[in-house]
C-alpha cells in the first residue's frame, strides 16, 4: 500500500488553521462541501505530481480538481499557507531538524536596503532620421499625429 500524502499527524497541526466551512443555506443548499481533508489531499497531490488541476484522478476521492483549486484560492487569500508555514518551521526548531546554516536567500524575496545611489540612464528610444520611401527628403521613420502630418504636408 502506498503512503498517504496527509499524515494524521500533519493534519492533527494544519486542521486548526483551516477555516471552517460554510454554513449551508436551508433552501437550496447546494452540493455538500468536500470534506477539508480531502480537499487538502487532492492540493498537495497535484502540487507533488505536476498534473493540470482537472486531470486529479477521482479514485482518490479528492473530489474535482477544480474544487480543490477552488479550497486552494481560498485559503490562500485567509492566509493559512503563512501560518502552515510558521506551525512546521516551530515544530521543526523545537524537534532541531532545522540547519539555516544551509540557507540560501534569493533576491527576488529579500529587498535590497541600500539600493542604487544614481539611477540608470534611460536611453533615448525616439524615431531617428531614415530615408524616406515617398519622396528624397530625409524625413522621420515614424507617423507624425493627424494635424502635424497636415501641416507638414503643407510646407
Amino acid at each position: 500500500m502506498a503512503k498517504p500524502l496527509l499524515s494524521d499527524e500533519l493534519w492533527n497541526l494544519i486542521e486548526p488553521v483551516l477555516p471552517p466551512p460554510k454554513p449551508r443555506r436551508r433552501k437550496y443548499p447546494g452540493r455538500k462541501p468536500l470534506d477539508r481533508r480531502q480537499a487538502l489531499t487532492g492540493i498537495l497531490f497535484v502540487l507533488k505530481s505536476g498534473i493540470p488541476w482537472e486531470d486529479l484522478p477521482q479514485e482518490l476521492g479528492c473530489g474535482s480538481g477544480m474544487s480543490c483549486w477552488r479550497y486552494l484560492a481560498a485559503w490562500q487569500k485567509a492566509g493559512v499557507w503563512e501560518k502552515v508555514h510558521k506551525i512546521l518551521l516551530d515544530r521543526l526548531r523545537a524537534d532541531e531538524q532545522l540547519d539555516l546554516s544551509a540557507a540560501v536567500v534569493d533576491s527576488s524575496h529579500v529587498r535590497a536596503v541600500g539600493g542604487a545611489k544614481v539611477s540608470a540612464p534611460v536611453p533615448w528610444i525616439a524615431g531617428k532620421k531614415a530615408r524616406s520611401i515617398t519622396s528624397l527628403r530625409m524625413r522621420r521613420a515614424f507617423r507624425l499625429p493627424f494635424g502635424l502630418r497636415a501641416a507638414t504636408a503643407t510646407t
